[in-house]
């Protein structure tokens, strides 16, 4: 086991800490507010932002999509370049604080700021980034990941960049409870895939990292089966648990798949689905294709993390479907879309973006994709 790890970001966990921003941004940086539809002017985050930076000197930009894409990003740097600005201050879920990274990546480069999406572009210097989290799913609020989307193509990309580290993340439980149950069971259903992308490969005797793992999943079953049951601390729990399975701890030199979210892009890409939606109906059907190579973690999953002694590695990718279904979470991608050429869009496009062969064993290939595998059905009495 090797790793390097290095967190920069300063959090700030609790209620009522929205405030600290008035001393966590230098009173002489220009600050861009970026946010997306405007629910914080209905939640009172905006006006708790903006009483908070009545000492610094602002202008916002308003507008990024719940899929950021390239096309409302690229008006926000020319927005920022008009205004001078020389911090941005991210206001949002994971979709904003994703669309701060590509602005304050792009910000200061001559060319079109998608290539460092393409691979064509390292930055050398970009704005700095402070967080208010008012969704919790993604951890990028301390993270290098950033993902966008490409509207014109259809293509959704990811990059990463050691600038992207926001500066400070506040995090008050608190806001959540604005937003509704779809948005919720997303922050869910995204915090457990990013946990099972980390941990559902092989046995490799990290210790900390698989029971650190495991004991995230089980949190967040918790969470699910007491869905109707929210109060603060359950809200404070589901905030704290998404930072936690993608901050980068549970990943430390640990093998790591990804490859039901390389899935996920190109759908949510091509058909505008929520990015929690791909990855419940992809996830179940890959594990059904890799069962035989993930056995023996599908296995420690059904007994640690499920409770269930089993050697069928089936029941255990059961429970998992099982999961996202109590979320009233729809797993027929024909409910989504009726295109019939999904799986030649969606190879297509994985090939183009470099990713031919994936996952922690280099075994996801375009033609296993293209693979549809049946549930085992179970033996019946005549």
């Amino acid at each position: 086991m090797q790793f390097t790890y290095r967190n920069p970001t300063q959090i700030e966990f609790g209620q009522g800490k929205i405030e600290k921003i008035s001393t966590l941004i230098p009173n002489d940086k220009k600050i861009l507010l970026l946010f997306g539809g405007g629910s914080i002017k209905k939640n009172g985050v905006y006006d708790q932002v903006k009483n908070a930076l009545s000492n610094h000197r602002w202008s916002e930009f308003g507008g990024v999509e719940a899929n950021p894409t390239k096309e409302v990003l690229d008006k926000a740097i020319a927005f920022g370049k008009e205004n001078d600005v020389e911090y941005i201050l991210a206001v949002g879920g994971g979709s904003v604080v994703d669309g701060a990274k590509y602005v304050a990546n792009g910000f200061y480069y001559d060319g079109d700021a998608w290539d460092l999406l393409e691979g064509k572009f390292t930055p050398t210097r970009a704005l700095e980034i402070g967080v208010i989290l008012t969704l919790a799913a993604t951890g990028s609020e301390s993270n290098t990941g950033s993902v966008i989307t490409k509207k014109e193509t259809k293509e959704k990309r990811f990059f990463h960049s050691p600038f992207s580290y926001p500066q400070f993340s506040i995090m008050d439980p608190e806001v959540l409870k604005s937003l509704d149950d779809r948005q919720i069971a997303n922050g869910l259903i995204d915090s457990f895939v990013h946990t099972c992308e980390q941990y559902i490969t092989f046995n490799h005797g990290s210790l900390a990292q698989d029971y650190y793992s495991e004991g995230i999943l089980k949190a967040l079953i918790e969470l699910i089966e007491n869905f109707d049951k929210k109060d603060d601390l359950w809200y404070a729990n589901l905030m704290w648990l998404a930072n936690q399975a993608l901050n980068g701890l549970i990943g430390l030199g640990v093998p790591q798949d990804w490859g039901t979210h390389y899935i996920g892009h190109e759908l949510s890409g091509l058909y505008g689905i929520d990015h929690a939606r791909t990855l419940a109906i992809i996830q179940p059907n890959l594990l059904r294709v890799l069962k035989e190579q993930k056995k023996e973690k599908l296995l420690q999953m059904g007994k640690n993390v499920f409770n269930i002694n089993t050697k069928d590695e089936n029941e255990v990718i059961d429970e998992i479907e099982k999961l996202y279904s109590s979320l009233s979470v729809d797993l027929k991608l024909s409910s989504y879309t009726d295109d019939s050429n999904i799986a030649e869009k969606v190879t297509t496009l994985l090939e183009k973006h470099g990713f031919s062969v994936f996952g922690e064993k280099q075994t996801i290939t375009l033609k296993l994709v293209k693979q549809k595998k049946k549930k085992k059905k179970k033996k019946t009495l005549r």
